[in-house]
């Protein structure tokens, strides 16, 4: 039987048998419900249905896993990649076009792109302006895009730029990482660095902007189920119905201590306060945070909403404005229910270009 080499979060190759025939389950159908055909498609299946369902803004390798703004950048401006394990969707895929990025790399759920997948990427979006490679602080993915940006230098001379994004409070360190954990401020980066480089500011600059967001941003995540990951057709952990995960991250892993499931108010000040401990001041005139509640993937938009409420008025009370907000699912856990939060200290630049017009499938506006 053909095997499938793929290259876990931890930078570990493994493999595991191909299904040996399209209508085949890996795992008991009565343990794992899913819309899916066979469990070792689901990532080329899903790149197919974006491709369908967005032919006029995306090009789609389903060889490579890769997905490209179908319009490519003007000669001469930075284009900018990122990618990671599948399962967080619209992250990456979804924020691929006009404003944000030029491409993504999808690995298999929950498991870093190899450095091929970068190499690509990084070659077919440049634009003689230089790439700068966005990365979520996992060990396999710092590890595979720093080959891909070693590899692209020695074959091709393309300058690239790297900008590890580490927002995540709940841990310093973890199965998956070395410091703390890349979640969601990774959107917020990739919409005002996208901006950044629309307008045709040079790489340094452009990677400059990235990075500042990544300072002057802080997350952290609570679940109320843990996830259902397809190879295994199982609960990532055990969680009792009237227990709750606080401090998760966004591989199904547990997070930082459990307790009893209380109102929606105590969940939203367990999440605000350690972001306020941690927030940095704006690095220019202050003009408030940008506040991103996300779903984790199963939650209903009227209790991401509830939670908005809940956060803002603690905000509020603590003297801190929110300039903009976003409210929905940007970057997921598979079918986790739960939320976290992400606080961006916002100076006059940086609200600039977080309004500046964005056209991809997961942001859109200004167009």
């Amino acid at each position: 039987m053909d095997t499938v080499t793929c290259t876990d979060v931890h930078g570990v190759t493994s493999s595991e048998p191909e299904a040996p025939h399209a209508g085949s389950w890996r795992g008991s159908v009565s343990a794992m419900k899913k819309l899916i055909n066979t469990v070792d498609n689901v990532v080329t299946d899903a790149l197919r249905g974006m491709a369908a369902a967005h032919p006029h803004e995306l090009d789609v390798d389903l060889d490579q896993h890769i997905v490209y703004r179908r319009q490519p950048k003007e000669k001469g401006k930075v284009a900018i990649i990122s990618g990671g394990g599948s399962g967080h969707e619209p992250l990456h895929g979804g924020f691929v076009g006009t404003g944000m990025l030029d491409a993504a790399c999808a690995g298999q759920i929950f498991t870093s792109p190899v450095p091929d997948q970068m190499v690509a990427a990084t070659s077919t979006v440049d634009r003689g302006a230089g790439v700068l490679h966005i990365v979520k602080n996992y060990t396999g993915d710092v590890m595979n895009f720093e080959m891909a940006a070693e590899i692209v230098d020695a074959e091709s001379g393309i300058q690239v730029a790297s900008v590890v994004t580490n927002d995540d409070v709940a841990v310093e360190d973890s199965l998956y990482t070395a410091g703390r954990r890349g979640v969601g401020v990774t959107v917020i980066v990739e919409k005002i660095a996208g901006a950044a480089a629309e307008q045709g500011r040079p790489l340094d600059e452009v990677a400059g902007i990235a990075a500042r967001v990544n300072a002057a941003g802080r997350s952290m995540g609570m679940a109320l189920t843990s996830c259902t990951v397809p190879a295994n057709g199982k609960p990532s952990f055990d969680l009792p119905d009237d227990e709750m995960e606080i401090g998760i991250g966004i591989h199904g892993e547990p997070g930082r201590h459990r307790e009893k499931v209380a109102p929606a108010a105590e969940i939203a000040e367990r999440l605000v306060s350690p972001l306020l401990a941690e927030l940095p001041d704006a690095a220019g005139p202050d003009e408030g945070v940008i506040a991103m509640v996300n779903g984790m993937g199963a939650t209903p938009l009227l209790e991401l909403y509830l939670m908005y409420g809940e956060i803002a008025r603690l905000l509020q009370g603590s003297g801190i404005t929110v300039a903009r907000n976003l409210v929905g699912n940007y970057i997921t856990s598979l079918d986790m229910a739960g939320c976290s939060l992400t606080l961006v200290r916002a100076d006059t630049e940086l609200l600039s270009l977080w309004d500046a017009p964005v056209n991809t499938p997961g942001l859109r506006w200004g167009v």
